[in-house]
């Protein structure tokens, strides 16, 4: 609005404005939800995207009706004793995606009679030193409550696809994925929608690091559950099916050799493999 960008899009006939996180892959321009802000009968001021969570989602942001109005609930915001039940997919199913669709001109309305209130959130955080700090946040989500009627849409998890961490990476890297017209879609192939959970350790933090521990990124069209710690190593043509745990104690590595196939293993101890 400051920035006179607000006045500009609307002066040029624009009249959605649809926002997503830029880490989101997933997020692309759906015709289906367009065509019904658009429709006379609906002009829907304010629509917010959600997908039904997993367990690599339970600290997502969710809606909430707090009296009569939709309302963002972000996990920073909910007290220590209430934690286990925010994090319950069986309380809160749905999560956030952080995908909105918001009216241009409800904008301007609502910054001009400065009612485009959002809560503040304490995020708190440890630096790369070391060293407590307190972020503080907005969110933009949270601006749902100030649009009456604004609703969610439950999505396919299709749509929410985030970047953040190696592990996020590691996926969308995979043979689980592939660009079809501009859209990452899972394969075909893959028999279950559901994404697999990898969590990989502090080696594997840095993409410097993460890259030169994969000569290949493994084949991952089966996998459901995937934990890496410790200095490991995957070789080429590596297949990864069902739970797989690898562990390399502290002083240890660990060599996955090429063209292994891991089904329901755990891998500890030291495996070395050097060339001669």
């Amino acid at each position: 609005y400051n920035s006179g960008l607000l006045e500009k899009l609307i002066a040029a006939g624009k009249e959605v404005l649809f926002i997503s996180n830029i880490d989101n892959l997933g997020a692309t321009v759906d015709l289906n939800i367009l065509n019904h802000i658009m429709r006379a009968n609906s002009k829907s001021q304010f629509i917010a995207e959600v997908t039904n969570k997993t367990r690599a989602d339970v600290k997502g942001g969710t809606l909430i009706d707090y009296n009569g109005q939709a309302k963002l609930l972000e996990y920073a915001q909910v007290p220590p004793e209430h934690v286990d039940d925010f994090k319950c997919v069986k309380t809160f199913k749905i999560f956030n995606t952080n995908n909105l669709w918001i009216s241009l001109e409800a904008i301007k309305d609502r910054v001009e009679k400065g009612i485009l209130d959002r809560d503040i959130i304490e995020n708190h955080k440890t630096l790369d030193d070391g060293r407590n700090v307190i972020q503080l946040e907005t969110a933009v989500g949270a601006a749902i409550k100030n649009f009456p009627g604004a609703f969610a849409i439950n999505v396919p998890r299709s749509r929410f696809l985030p970047v953040k961490q190696t592990s996020d990476l590691l996926l969308v890297m995979s043979n689980l994925y592939h660009l079809e017209a501009g859209v990452i879609k899972m394969s075909p192939l893959r028999q279950f929608p559901v994404t697999p959970l990898v969590k990989l350790g502090t080696e594997f933090k840095r993409i410097q690091h993460f890259l030169k521990r994969f000569q290949t990124i493994p084949d991952l069209l089966e996998l459901d559950h995937l934990t890496v710690t410790g200095d490991v190593y995957f070789g080429r043509n590596v297949s990864l099916r069902g739970t797989v745990i690898i562990v390399a104690n502290h002083g240890e590595r660990i060599d996955i050799p090429a063209n292994s196939l891991l089904e329901n293993k755990i891998v500890s101890g030291n495996l070395r493999i050097l060339d001669h």
